[in-house]
C-alpha cells in the first residue's frame, strides 16, 4: 500500500510543483500536467528513432533497385529469417533483464551493425557494393521493424488504454517530425555526401533514442502508479511471444491486421520501384526520388496527427478508425486498377502511408495497451516483426508469380480489393474486443483499489488473458 502511496505521490508532483501544460500543447492535444515530461521523452525517443531510420531508407531503397528489381522476393525472404532468427534471442532477453537494459543493448547492437556497414561501403568497390546493398536492404528491413517495436512496447508499457486514445496520435507526431527531419536530411545531401557519412549520423541518432529511453523510464513508474517496472525483468519463456500469439484469438486478429497491411503495401511498394526503376536512370536520382516520396508522406501525415488523429479516436472509437486505412485500401486499389500511372501510384501511396501512421499505427498500439506486459515486449515484437515480414513473403512472391504468368500490376490491384475489404472487418471486430477487454481491465483494477483499500490481506491478482 505505501508503495502505490508513494507512486501517487511522486506522479502528482509535477502539479504540485507547479508544471502546467502549456497553451500550445493544449490546443493539440489532451495532456495532463503530470504527464508533459513522458511525453516530451517519448517525442525525443521516437523523434531520433525515426530520423535515423529515415536517413537510411531511400539508401536501402537505391541499393535494392541496383541489386535487380526481380531479386526483390529473395531480400524479402531473407529478411524474413532473420527475422525468427533473431526473435529467439530478443525473447530471451526480455525474459533476462529488465527494460532499461535490454532495450539499451538491442539499440547498440544495432548501432554497431550501422558502422560496420559505414566502413565496409567507405573502402568497397562497385562489384562489392551490390553484394553490400543486398545484405543492407535485409539488415535495415530487419532494423527497422524491431526498434520501432521496441518503442511502442515502451510506450504501451508506460500508457493505459486511456491515455493511448489521448497520447499516442501525438506521440505518433515525433515519429513523423523524425521522418521528416531524416527524409530531407538524405534527400539534400544524397548526391554530394558519401553513403558512409550519412551512416554514421544514422548511429549518432540511434543513440540518442538510447538517452531518452532512459528519461522515459525514470519517470514510468510514477505515471503508471507502480512501482519498478523499468527495473524488473518480465521473465517468462523465451518462446512465449510465438506461442501466446498462435494460442490467442486476440492476438491472432492483431496478427491478421498487420499481415492483411503488410501484403498489400508489398503490391504497392513492388509498384512504386518499377516506376522509379523506369523512370529515373541513376542512382542518385533514384534515391532523391524515394527520399521526396518519404518527405511527401510525413509532411501530410504530421498535419493529421497534430490535428486530427486524437479527435477521430475520440469521436469514432477505436474499431471505426482501424477501419478507416482499409476503406481507402480498398478505393485506392481499385481506381490503380483502372488508371496504372506514376500519379496514381504516388498519390494512393502518400495517402495510404500517410493513413498509417497517422491513424492506423498509434491506434493499433492502443490494442496491446489491454495485454500483460510478457505479451506487449515477446508476442508484440513477434508480430510486428515475423508476422508483419511474413506478409511481404506473400506480397513479394504474388508479385513473381503475377510476373510469370504474364500479368500485369493491374491483376495485384484486384485482389488487394476483396483483401482490404476483409481487412476492414477484422479491424471491427478487434475495435470491439478491445473495448471489452479495456472496461473489464478497468473492473478488475476498481476492485483491486477497494480491496487494498478495505482492512484484512489483500486479494491474490490473475493475470489478464486475452
Amino acid at each position: 500500500m505505501s508503495d502505490t502511496v508513494d507512486a501517487a505521490a511522486a506522479a502528482d508532483a509535477p502539479r504540485r510543483a507547479g508544471l502546467r501544460v502549456p497553451a500550445w500543447l493544449r490546443r493539440l492535444t489532451d495532456v495532463r500536467p503530470e504527464e508533459v515530461p513522458a511525453l516530451g521523452w517519448a517525442w525525443l525517443y521516437i523523434f531520433a528513432i525515426l530520423s535515423s531510420y529515415y536517413v537510411m531508407r531511400p539508401i536501402r531503397d537505391q541499393m535494392g533497385l541496383a541489386g535487380g528489381l526481380e531479386n526483390l522476393p529473395w531480400l524479402f525472404t531473407a529478411t524474413l529469417v532473420g527475422m525468427l532468427a533473431l526473435n529467439v534471442p530478443f525473447g530471451w532477453l526480455v525474459r533476462t533483464l529488465p527494460r532499461a537494459r535490454f532495450i539499451p543493448l538491442t539499440y547498440r547492437f544495432f548501432a554497431a551493425n550501422i558502422l560496420l556497414f559505414a566502413l565496409v561501403l567507405a573502402f568497397s568497390g562497385p562489384e562489392a557494393t551490390v553484394w553490400i546493398g543486398r545484405v543492407f536492404f535485409v539488415w535495415l528491413s530487419i532494423f527497422n521493424l524491431f526498434v520501432v517495436s521496441i518503442f511502442w512496447a515502451t510506450i504501451v508499457d508506460v500508457f493505459d488504454t486511456e491515455q493511448g486514445k489521448r497520447l499516442f496520435g501525438f506521440i505518433a507526431a515525433g515519429a513523423t517530425l523524425g521522418a521528416i527531419t531524416g527524409s530531407a536530411f538524405t534527400a539534400v545531401l544524397a548526391r554530394d555526401v558519401a553513403t558512409s557519412v550519412l551512416l554514421v549520423g544514422a548511429a549518432l541518432l540511434l543513440e540518442l533514442a538510447v538517452f531518452s529511453m532512459r528519461g522515459l523510464a525514470r519517470l514510468s513508474d510514477a505515471l503508471t502508479r507502480g512501482p519498478g517496472a523499468a527495473t524488473q525483468a518480465i521473465g517468462g519463456s523465451p518462446l512465449a511471444g510465438i506461442s501466446r500469439s498462435l494460442r490467442s484469438p486476440y492476438l491472432l486478429n492483431i496478427s491478421l491486421f498487420l499481415l492483411l497491411f503488410s501484403i498489400t503495401s508489398t503490391f504497392l511498394y513492388f509498384e512504386q520501384a518499377g516506376i522509379a526503376k523506369r523512370s529515373f536512370p541513376d542512382r542518385g536520382s533514384q534515391t532523391a526520388f524515394f527520399a521526396s516520396v518519404d518527405l511527401a508522406v510525413n509532411v501530410l501525415t504530421l498535419g493529421v496527427q497534430l490535428f486530427l488523429t486524437g479527435r477521430i479516436v475520440r469521436r469514432l472509437g477505436v474499431g471505426m478508425t482501424l477501419a478507416i486505412l482499409p476503406l481507402v485500401s480498398a478505393v485506392g486499389f481499385g481506381l490503380l486498377a483502372l488508371s496504372p500511372t506514376i500519379a496514381s501510384v504516388v498519390v494512393f501511396g502518400v495517402l495510404r502511408r500517410a493513413g498509417n501512421f497517422a491513424i492506423a499505427r498509434p491506434v493499433r498500439e492502443v490494442l496491446f495497451t489491454v495485454l500483460p506486459r510478457e505479451d506487449r515486449y515477446k508476442a508484440k515484437s513477434f508480430i510486428d516483426t515475423v508476422v508483419y515480414r511474413l506478409g511481404d513473403q506473400v506480397g513479394a512472391w504474388s508479385f513473381s508469380l503475377v510476373g510469370a504468368f504474364g500479368l500485369g500490376a493491374t491483376a495485384l490491384s484486384l485482389v488487394a480489393v476483396p483483401l482490404s475489404l476483409a481487412w476492414l472487418l477484422n479491424g471491427l471486430w478487434l475495435g470491439r474486443r478491445q473495448e471489452a477487454m479495456a472496461e473489464a481491465r478497468a473492473e478488475t483494477a476498481a476492485a483491486d483499489r477497494a480491496a487494498e483499500a478495505a482492512p484484512g490481506p489483500a486479494p491474490a491478482r490473475s493475470p489478464a488473458v486475452p
